[in-house]
Order: C-alpha cells, then sequence, then structure tokens
C-alpha cells in the first residue's frame, strides 16, 4: 500500500455511521489486492456464519489500480453481508480509519488482506473484549505465539528496530504491528478522532491513544505466516513509518 504518512493536523469530527449496528464489522484495507483478497473475504465470511454473532465484513478500497472493488463486490453472495467503500486518501492507516469511524457496530477491527493471522483467532478476540479490554491485537512475540513462515531478513531487521522504537510511546505492547486488531467501537473512535497518522506507523498512534484515554489493550498470541506477495517494501514504506513514529515520539517529548 503506498503510504502518505501525515494527514493536516486539524482533527476531524468522527464521521458519521452509513452501516446499520451489528455485534462485530471485520475490516479488510485493500491496496492493489486483486489476487489475495476473494479467498480471504471467503475465508472470514465463513467463519462468521458460524458464529452466533451478527457480522459484517467491510472492505475498504485504498484507491486501487486494479480490480480489488470488483473482486470485492463479487463476495455480496457470501454468507454474511460484505460491503465495499472507498478511501480517498493514500494509506493502510486511512483505509482503517476510514472503515472503523463509519462503523456503528459494537466492536470493530481490522485484518491484513492475505490473512496473515488466521481468522479464527477472532473468537478469543472478542471474548476479551466482552471481559472488559478496550483493544485485542494479535501479537507474534507474546508468549505462545508462532510463526510459521518468518519474513525476508530485511524486513525482520527493520522489524525488530521499529518496534524498539515503538515501546516507548505504547509500553507494554511487544507487537504494535500486526494486522489484526479489534476494539470497543465507541473507545477507538474516540482515538481516532485525534490521529493524523495514514502510513504503517498509524497502529503506535492508535494504541497510544487508547492507552492515553484509559484504555486497556490485551495482547493475544497469535499463529503467524508471512506471505511473500505482501505490497508492503521496507525502503518504500519502511522509512516513512520510521519518520512518522519519530515525529510521534517527538511530540510525546
Amino acid at each position: 500500500m503506498t503510504q502518505a504518512q501525515l494527514v493536516p493536523t486539524t482533527r476531524a469530527v468522527p464521521v458519521a455511521a452509513r452501516r446499520g449496528p451489528v455485534d462485530v464489522e471485520v475490516v479488510i484495507p485493500a491496496y492493489n489486492e486483486a489476487r489475495r483478497l476473494r479467498g480471504s473475504v471467503v475465508a472470514t465470511a465463513r467463519y462468521l456464519a458460524t458464529r452466533p454473532w451478527s457480522s459484517r465484513i467491510v472492505v475498504v478500497d485504498n484507491g486501487s489500480a486494479d480490480a480489488t472493488a470488483r473482486v470485492a463486490r463479487r463476495a455480496d453472495a457470501a454468507p454474511v453481508p460484505v460491503e465495499v467503500i472507498g478511501c480517498a486518501i493514500a494509506g493502510k492507516g486511512a483505509a482503517v480509519r476510514r472503515g472503523m469511524m463509519t462503523s456503528a457496530a459494537r466492536y470493530v477491527g481490522f485484518v491484513d488482506a492475505d490473512l496473515a493471522t488466521p481468522i479464527e483467532a477472532l473468537g478469543e478476540a472478542l471474548a476479551a473484549l466482552e471481559a472488559g479490554a478496550t483493544a485485542v491485537i494479535g501479537s507474534r512475540y507474546a508468549g505462545g505465539a508462532a510463526i510459521r513462515r518468518k519474513q525476508p531478513v530485511a524486513r525482520r531487521l527493520g522489524g525488530a528496530a521499529f518496534r524498539a522504537l515503538a515501546k516507548r510511546m505504547v509500553p507494554g505492547v511487544a507487537d504494535t504491528q500486526c494486522g489484526f486488531k479489534f476494539f470497543e467501537r465507541t473507545a477507538v473512535q474516540r482515538a481516532l478522532a485525534t490521529c493524523a497518522v495514514t502510513g504503517f506507523a498509524f497502529d503506535v498512534e492508535l494504541l497510544r491513544g487508547v492507552q492515553s484515554q484509559g484504555g486497556t489493550v490485551v495482547e493475544l498470541p497469535i499463529t503467524w505466516t508471512d506471505d511473500a506477495r505482501s505490497t508492503l517494501r521496507p525502503l518504500r514504506d519502511g522509512l516513512p513509518a520510521f519518520r512518522a513514529a519519530l515525529t510521534l515520539l517527538g511530540a510525546k517529548a
């Protein structure tokens, strides 16, 4: 996903919800994900259809140049509702924000288009939210987590450096960047209303906002598999993410 990093510092009011209330909405941010998206939407819908919650999948097309939106719309016969919306601001953070700020669900969160974290982890995540957590996030580095296929060496080194930086802003959280995060909706919308990062560092700003408002962040050990088809590129996306994180750190200081 191409990553603009910061939107203007004026704080927007929450976007009015455009979808009816359900128990849980699963947001999938997507930029040029036509190859991977259908399988992920189908797998997510099949899982949700087996659960007792009312649910919806929301695909946020972030200005894709391929058939991402068309592929997502073809899933409208899925066993749970699938809605496709657009996001004109470039960046994964902007797409996630668009999806979650337009939600009226009790719980809302996002998963990556490759389902590197199995969607079945959602059951345990919702149980923790029901127990009182504000945010439940997948973690590759919490006790009990497992990595089936590792990232390339360059991404692992960059990720380790970014984690060291992120820990200074989000105390007690080992993995801010896993693409599996679910929230109590009203709390996350309050935090999102103060967020400005639109790129890959947005997780840090969002989780810091949840904590600063007194919310609890629970890390959920997950089994994670790297997808070699990832659209993230270390130089194109990683360096801007570092710059955005350093800006956030400076603002905190």
